[in-house]
C-alpha cells in the first residue's frame, strides 16, 4: 500500500512538472515573438479564406483579419508581424514567395501547407459530384502522394524554415476533419465522408511526423473542430458554396477564432 501512495505521488509531482515544463516551453515562443517578431506562412488555412474580411492589400491571397495569426497579433503585439500566407499555396509557393520577412531575430513561425500538394480541391470537387468509388479512388490517389511524395516537399519547406529563421519557435498546424459522421449529409454520403476524414486524418500524420523531424510543434486542430463539422449542426466549416465556391470546405471565422487560434495559443 505504501509503495502504491509513494508511486502515485511520485507519478503525480511528474505530471505536474511535465504540465510546467509545457506550459514554459510554449510561453517560450510567445516571448521570442516579442522579441524577434512573428512570420505567419501557409496556405489558405492560414491566410483566412472563408473568414471574410480580407485585407484589400492581400489581393488574391486573401489574407483576413480574422484569421488565426492575425487575431494572435492583435492579442499579443509582437516586435513585428509579417503575414504571407496566400490562398491556394502549395509548399513551391512557400518556398519562392512566402519566406523574406524571415531571419536570425524571428522569434515565432507558423504554418500550415500540403494539402494543396496533395490535390484537395480536386478531391473535394470529385467527391462532391462523383459516385461513391469514383470519390474514393481519387482519395486514394491522393493518398500515395502523401505517402510518396508530400514528405520530402515538407522537408524543403521546413529545412528553409530553419535555416533562414534558427532561433524560432516552428509551429505547424495541421487541417480539421470535414465531416460529422452517423448523421443524415445533404448530398454527400456516409462512405464519402468517411474517406474524406480518414484522408485528412492521413495528412496530418504524415505532416506531424515531419514536423517533428525538424524539431518543430504540430497544432492539431482536430481536437476543437470536434462537435463544428459540417453536418453537426454548428459547423465551423463551408460546405460546397456554389456562389463563392473558393470558400468551400475552408473555416468560417468562429473556425479560425475557435478551431485554430486556442490550437496556436497553446503551441505558441
Amino acid at each position: 500500500m505504501r509503495r502504491s501512495r509513494i508511486a502515485v505521488f511520485v507519478s503525480s509531482v511528474l505530471l505536474a512538472a511535465g504540465a510546467a515544463l509545457t506550459g514554459a516551453t510554449s510561453a517560450q515562443g510567445t516571448q521570442l515573438a516579442a522579441a524577434g517578431g512573428y512570420v505567419a506562412l501557409g496556405d489558405s488555412y492560414s491566410s483566412g479564406v472563408g473568414a471574410g474580411s480580407y485585407l484589400s492589400t492581400s489581393g488574391d491571397c486573401k489574407r483576413s483579419t480574422k484569421a488565426y495569426p492575425y487575431l494572435w497579433n492583435a492579442a499579443h503585439a509582437p516586435a513585428s508581424f509579417a503575414f504571407t500566407a496566400c490562398s491556394g499555396a502549395r509548399t513551391g509557393d512557400v518556398l519562392s514567395g512566402q519566406l523574406a520577412p524571415l531571419n536570425s531575430s524571428t522569434g515565432l513561425v507558423s504554418i500550415t501547407v500540403g494539402g494543396n500538394d496533395a490535390g484537395f480541391a480536386d478531391v473535394m470537387t470529385t467527391c462532391v459530384t462523383g459516385s461513391d468509388s469514383t470519390c474514393v479512388s481519387r482519395i486514394n490517389t491522393a493518398r500515395a502522394y502523401v505517402d510518396s511524395t508530400l514528405p520530402g516537399k515538407l522537408d524543403s519547406v521546413y529545412s528553409a524554415i530553419r535555416t533562414k529563421a534558427p532561433n524560432a519557435r516552428v509551429v505547424v498546424i495541421g487541417y480539421p476533419r470535414f465531416y460529422k459522421l452517423g448523421t443524415t449529409c445533404l448530398g454527400m454520403s456516409e462512405t464519402k465522408r468517411a474517406a474524406i476524414n480518414n484522408a485528412s486524418d492521413h495528412l496530418n500524420t504524415a505532416i506531424a511526423q515531419r514536423a517533428a523531424a525538424h524539431g518543430f510543434v504540430f497544432g492539431d486542430v482536430r481536437t476543437t473542430f470536434t462537435g463544428h463539422e459540417i453536418c453537426s449542426g454548428s459547423s465551423w466549416l463551408h460546405s460546397v458554396n456554389w456562389l463563392n465556391i473558393g470558400e468551400s470546405y475552408h473555416p468560417t471565422a468562429s473556425g479560425q477564432s475557435g478551431g485554430y487560434l486556442p490550437v496556436f495559443n497553446s503551441k505558441a
